[in-house]
Parts: C-alpha cells; structure tokens; sequence
C-alpha cells in the first residue's frame, strides 16, 4: 500500500473542509429564499364617498379590505390643499412603525424613532431614508377608492 504525501493529505482536507462549507451556505440559502416570490398587485378598496373628502388639511382613514381570504385592516392619510387631494400610507418609510398626524404642530410623526415628516410627505426630521408613500386614488361614481399592493 502507498502512503499519502502529506502535503496531497491537507490538498485533500482542504477541498473536502470548502466542499462542506460550501455545501452548508447553499443549504442555508436554499431555506432561506422564498420558494415562490408573490407579486403584489395593485388593487383599488373602497374607502369613503366623495362628499366625505377633506377640504383642507389631514384626514385620517380606517378601512378593511380581503386579502388571501382574510379580513385586513389598514388606514391611509388625505392629504388637500389648494385643490388638491392626495393620499399617503401611514407606514414610516425607517422601519415600518405607523406615524400619527398631530394637528398642533401640523406634521407626521413617528412614534418608534422620532421621524417627521411635513403636509406633504416630505422627511423634516430623524432617521427616515425617504417621504411618506403616495398611494394612488381614484373617484368613480361619488366613491373614493385608494390603491393598495395585496
């Protein structure tokens, strides 16, 4: 029987210890990535009628919607001023807390980690990368609807 060179022992050790390793961070990867990435799409939801639509200022709005056959809830801020109605999402852009309006000082705030953001969904201040998400509306037949990705 031939002996082993050393150094062909440790080039074998060596490629088996990287073919383990390897082996292990695929697995892993395979875990870890969905198997199946849903689209989202975009759906539009009933949320109030148009005689209801704020004139001036924030209006905070609540509703629920189907999605996946489960009951969700949800709220979305509208924004008017000077003709113009815009809709935003309540989530902070940082990390996902939801911002109240507060009137006073007229700016979102988050409550998670002081973020602020203006009327118009712009960053004033704290961590948040960047504003509010504009959320589309449309107004069919006196209904106000808001577009969601489900």
């Amino acid at each position: 029987m031939k002996r082993m060179k050393r150094r062909d022992f440790l080039k074998k050790a060596i490629k088996v210890f990287f073919s383990i390793i390897a082996a292990a961070v695929l697995s892993v990867f395979i875990y870890i990535y969905p198997s199946k990435i849903k689209e989202r799409r975009l759906q539009f939801v009933y949320i109030m009628d148009e005689d209801d639509l704020p004139r001036k200022g924030i209006r905070k709005v609540e509703f629920q919607y189907k999605a996946d056959d489960k009951e969700v809830a949800n709220r979305v801020f509208l924004a008017a001023a000077g003709g113009d109605l815009t809709a935003f999402s309540s989530v902070c852009t940082h990390l996902g807390c939801l911002v109240n309006w507060d009137n006073n000082k007229k700016e979102f705030i988050c409550p998670c980690h002081a973020g602020k953001y203006d009327m118009n969904g712009n960053v004033i201040a704290g961590p948040p990368p960047k504003p509010l998400t504009r959320l589309p509306l449309k107004i069919e037949d006196g209904k106000v609807y808001v577009g969601i990705k489900i």
